[in-house]
């Protein structure tokens, strides 16, 4: 099989770098041949991402439609693999092309104007499909510019309706939930061509389980971003009444504002920032960990993070938003908390805390579940099987 991938970047940076990556590389180690369409380079892991990518396309030209579609002629794959991609040009262009298209919806970019299904100043989450609701009065046609220039920028509603329209026309949409799922057929999406495969996640041999000792060590791992609820996590923290010591591992746009309340809270000889850590310095804070936290108020489309905690035994505490509660179930492998609920948050952290026995048991049901529901081995041949259906359904491979 002949895989052609399509995303926005190129190289490492976050958990739909990793799923690519990660599928790409074992795709390859099964005999596949894998191709990659890509954006800028992101200036991570990028030498590792050529070595399984032989054939790479780039999407930095001036005419980006053309490159794609001087892409598919050249490498002729039996299947394209869409990611992120937000130029509705080059959509368009792989659209009309008659291979068979799959794509990965890792967030809700397709269907939010914003992106993230949540109002950043009434931190409410939204449960409407795309609709002139989304421009008056929600107020999603104005967002922040991340990029070069002015603070803000223009979203076109008629662009996200046209960006609906094209991947509709995909033979399949994947999402990594339930959730994700009813997200899209509430937007008008086929039911039966979605299919849901949670996030791969690659073997390495029997993952060490956590020594809950007695050092009372508690994890957030994730962006700084407000969507994921730093803040309301340090407020939650600020009312446990136990021993601890709580890192914050990740960085973003939020972390000087969290320093600043972590101070306020009195919380800065219990809370430390580390920033980005590598792979390795973070299984080592999960071998001393006695608790996960997942503190999002954004609705996550999964929330991986949480089953990378459970690998080592950890037992998870997180807000219930999004698709968190099909992987957390309340009372067996960690605690759910209602969205905003700080009590509660601290009061479920403060249980474990003191009760390690009750935390070993829910990590133990946590890592059993990791282990028979995200298995790499099976996601992958359960990926071969849907491309197999894709291309059948949709004629001859072009690459026979």
């Amino acid at each position: 099989m002949k895989l052609l991938f399509v995303h926005d970047q190129f190289g490492g940076r976050g958990g739909a770098e990793s799923n690519i990556y990660d599928t790409a590389a074992e795709f390859k180690r099964r005999g596949h041949v894998v191709g990659i369409l890509h954006g800028p380079g992101t200036g991570q892991e990028e030498a590792k991402w050529r070595d399984t990518f032989e054939h790479r396309f780039s999407l930095e030209n001036e005419d980006n439609p053309a490159s794609a579609a001087a892409s598919v002629r050249t490498f002729q794959p039996d299947v394209v693999y869409v990611h992120k991609l937000p130029d509705l040009e080059v959509l368009q262009t792989l659209v009309t092309s008659g291979v068979s298209l799959v794509r990965m919806v890792h967030d809700h970019d397709i269907y939010c104007m914003r992106s993230y299904k949540y109002h950043p100043l009434s931190r409410e989450n939204c449960q409407r499909a795309a609709s002139p609701y989304c421009v008056f009065p929600c107020g999603a046609s104005i967002a922040r510019n991340r990029g070069p220039g002015l603070p803000i920028k223009w979203v076109s509603y008629a662009d996200k309706k046209r960006e609906i329209r094209l991947n509709q026309q995909f033979q399949r949409m994947m999402v990594y939930s339930q959730y994700m799922k009813d997200e899209l057929i509430r937007n008008g999406f086929d039911a039966r061509r979605i299919e849901i495969h949670a996030p791969l996640h690659p073997e390495q041999g029997d993952t060490p389980r956590s020594s809950f000792s007695d050092r009372n060590l508690i994890l957030f791992v994730g962006q700084l971003i407000r969507g994921k609820g730093v803040d309301v996590l340090l407020e939650a923290l600020a009312q446990v009444q136990a021993p601890f010591e709580c890192l914050i591992l990740g960085d973003g746009s939020h972390r000087a504002f969290c320093e600043n309340l972590c101070r306020k809270l009195g919380l800065a000889d219990r809370v430390h920032f580390c920033g980005l850590i590598k792979s390795e310095e973070l299984v080592k804070h999960y071998l001393e960990c006695s608790v996960a936290m997942v503190s999002s108020v954004w609705p996550e489309p999964f929330g991986m993070v949480g089953p990378e905690a459970m690998r080592h035994g950890l037992p998870v505490v997180a807000f219930d938003v999004g698709g968190i509660s099909e992987w957390l179930m309340d009372g067996v492998n960690g605690y759910l908390v209602p969205r905003m609920d700080r009590a509660g948050f601290a009061a479920r952290v403060r249980e474990l805390l003191l009760d390690k026995t009750l935390a070993r048991q829910m990590g133990e049901r946590g890592r059993e579940m990791v282990r028979q529901k995200h298995d790499p081995s099976k996601q992958i041949t359960a990926l071969e099987r849907m491309f197999d259906s894709v291309i059948s359904e949709t004629g001859c491979p072009l690459s026979t």
